[in-house]
């Protein structure tokens, strides 16, 4: 028996939340809640780890649906379905930067959710795959000890080590950033954090590995590398900070 698909509902209109969770149970999902507000939500997301989030944009309480998700993640690669009554460019670019799956306007039809719904889980199990593929895949770096190959453009290219500024993932892939050129290879960044020399690496975020060297700033929520801010989680800021007294 397939365990049931876990989704979190927050949203603070709450005839519209029960129907929405009565049309997901209805369709074999399983709710792990009805949640108001996001200070709660991340709380629940926390604790229970659901599978996808619907998220009205438009929460009651400190913090909206696009800031739970930011927060969100710092710790987590949870999927997001937003959900808002209000579909302004302002709110929709705001969004947009937190990578969505879907973005539907209220109202809605039970269709409309359900395609969005499907669609995602479909995504879901297809990144597994191909991450479970990739894990052995040709194209994963040759690192040695000052330096690492990737595969780009058919060939195989040397990079310094000192030279890169920090690995982001996308999706099943990743890009490495060095100095004046960008690299897009086919691995998980799992993969190739655990290859990376320690002594040089960490990865901060669920999305990104920083050469510690290249650290120009560190902010409460983020540290900047080459003018960029990349987001830290709370665990490994401490991390990052214990590494930083050994240089």
């Amino acid at each position: 028996m397939k365990t049931p698909f876990k989704i979190l509902i927050v949203e603070d209109e709450m005839i519209i939340a029960a129907n929405i969770s009565l049309q997901l149970t209805s369709l074999g999902y399983e709710v792990t809640g009805v949640i108001p507000r996001g200070e709660e939500a991340l709380l629940h997301i926390k604790e229970q780890q659901p599978d996808m989030v619907l998220l009205d944009i438009n929460l009651k309480g400190k913090i909206d649906g696009i800031e739970t998700a930011l927060l969100m993640q710092q710790d987590f690669n949870i999927p997001i379905i937003y959900l808002t009554a209000n579909a302004d460019d302002e709110n929709f670019n705001r969004a947009k930067a937190t990578n969505p799956y879907a973005f539907i306007s209220k109202p809605f039809k039970k269709l409309d959710l359900q395609r969005a719904i499907e669609l995602t889980a479909n995504h879901l199990k297809l990144e597994v795959k191909t991450e479970n593929e990739t894990s052995n895949n040709s194209d994963i770096p040759l690192i040695l000890n000052d330096c690492i190959f990737v595969r780009h453009h058919e060939k195989m290219v040397k990079i310094s080590i000192k030279d890169i500024l920090y690995i982001e993932a996308e999706r099943n892939y990743c890009r490495i950033y060095s100095k004046g050129k960008e690299y897009l290879i086919v691995t998980t960044l799992k993969d190739i954090d655990e290859k990376l020399p320690q002594n040089h690496f960490l990865r901060i975020h669920r999305s990104f590995i920083v050469n510690i060297s290249q650290i120009d700033e560190i902010a409460t929520t983020h540290v900047v590398v080459s003018r960029k801010a990349i987001p830290i989680s709370k665990q490994l800021k401490s991390e990052l900070l214990k590494r930083l007294h050994t240089i």
